[in-house]
């Protein structure tokens, strides 16, 4: 038996009313845009699980721990530790990491982007976007490169303990070193739950520590709002990638081995830091795919084939698309729904496809890690549908992969079941 895990990142969300009122699930089911993810539905298990536990951040990082079996009351840090686990970055004791997003902020307070740069007061630009338009990853290296080598923030960087580590997209690591109870009672702001937010109102603080960071994302934006790169990417008409944003901070952790909980050896598919980190930490293989870039144009077909390769010398692989969650943060509703349309034809169809060649029997567990609303371009982290599909069983239902066909079936209080769930023969054979 081959068992494979589908998260969809933040596929679920609230009624919409650009969708009459359905949310994109819904909308997609009811035009026929999703037909093999209903298929998983209507001839499998499906219900709702809560994978954000309440008091921490509705987010991936909590959620997909509890998908892989890690609670995260008992295990979670911060999401930025878990992302330098990715790149095998080691975190000594009483050093701090941190997320560092490239991002966009306004040149005024009416929330524009003008040709050329402006002098207005920092704190009132507003924060226009968490990844800067989605910059290229070569751009962003060459921006948070040449930013922490500036001589000027290079001296500011060096006496807060900071240094950074570049990443092939908008998301860096960064981690400041020597801060005695530097992330102590610490409020920093994930900049995909704040679009068009005041700068000022959204920068680091509760502790002296937030002021050294504050100082710090300022520095930057005087760096690289004139960088050549971002005056180009002005001429170009696109977002200049003209600050650093510090959040998710955390410090090491551990996390339990996936092997010894389930007995079963495997590989995670991603094109986000998260996952192979959390991949890395639990002793599954991260697997790296060529084109992989966590947007809507990224190589779902490359994704299945490396899921499909990874299946044939282990019994479980998990394939992670991150295009829903991203297309929400930037406001993109159509982009949402093509990203289903995406994940259901260029992965779950192909998938099957696939599997049906091998002649293995198989399980598919899918799910939306947490929801991502269009209506406020957050997270949330109410329970979201799940569906557990069983290749041996044909009975069909009409049930669908909506939130509304979920909320008929059984409430998982606590994502760290559903993995057990996935490898019980006889909570699937109940169906």
């Amino acid at each position: 038996m081959k068992y494979i895990l589908i998260i969809g990142d933040g596929m679920a969300d609230n009624p919409v009313p650009e969708l009459g009122e359905l949310t994109p699930l819904e909308y997609l089911s009811e035009k026929g845009e999703k037909p093999a993810i209903d298929l998983l539905a209507s001839r499998g298990i499906l219900g709702r699980v809560k994978n954000c536990p309440d008091g921490l951040p509705a987010g991936s990082d909590t959620a997909i721990m509890s998908i892989f079996g890690c609670d995260p009351n008992e295990c979670y840090t911060g999401r930025a530790p878990l992302e330098a686990a990715a790149t095998g970055i080691k975190l000594n004791a009483g050093d701090i990491a941190y997320r560092c997003n490239m991002v966009t902020i306004s040149d005024n307070d009416a929330g524009e982007i003008l040709p050329e740069p402006t002098d207005f007061a920092f704190e009132r630009r507003r924060m226009l976007s968490h990844s800067a338009g989605s910059i290229d990853g070569g751009l962003s290296e060459r921006l948070v490169s040449d930013l922490f080598s500036d001589p000027e923030f290079k001296k500011l960087a060096q006496e807060a303990g900071m240094a950074v580590n570049p990443a092939q997209s908008f998301r860096h690591i960064a981690v400041q070193s020597g801060v005695k109870d530097g992330a102590k009672n610490i409020v920093l702001n994930p900049p995909h739950n704040f679009p068009g937010s005041p700068v000022g109102e959204i920068l680091p603080s509760g502790n002296a520590n937030a002021k050294t960071l504050a100082e710090l994302q300022r520095a930057a934006y005087l760096f690289l709002d004139r960088h050549p790169i971002n005056l180009e990417l002005r001429r170009a008409g696109k977002y200049p990638a003209n600050c650093v944003w510090f959040w998710a901070e955390g410090t090491a952790v551990e996390l339990p081995s996936f092997t010894k909980q389930y007995g079963k050896t495997g590989g995670v598919v991603s094109a986000v830091p998260l996952c192979h980190g959390i991949a890395n930490l639990i002793g599954l293989e991260p697997i790296f795919v060529d084109g992989a870039t966590g947007e809507l144009d990224t190589n779902y077909e490359g994704k299945v084939d490396a899921a499909i390769s990874a299946l044939r010398d282990h019994p479980f692989a998990a394939i992670h698309v991150e295009a829903p969650d991203e297309c929400t943060h930037n406001g993109d509703l159509p982009g949402k729904l093509e990203a289903i349309r995406r994940l259901d034809g260029l992965v779950v169809r192909d998938l099957l496809e696939k599997l049906g060649t091998t002649g293995w029997d198989f399980r598919i567990l899918i799910l939306s890690d947490h929801k991502t609303l269009t209506s406020t371009r957050g997270h949330d982290g109410t329970p979201v549908p799940y569906a557990i599909y069983d290749s041996r069983f044909t009975e069909k239902s009409t049930k669908k992969y909506t939130e509304t066909s979920a909320d008929g079936g059984e409430l998982i209080p606590e994502g760290t079941r559903l993995m057990s769930l996935l490898f019980d023969d006889e909570f699937v054979s109940a169906k």
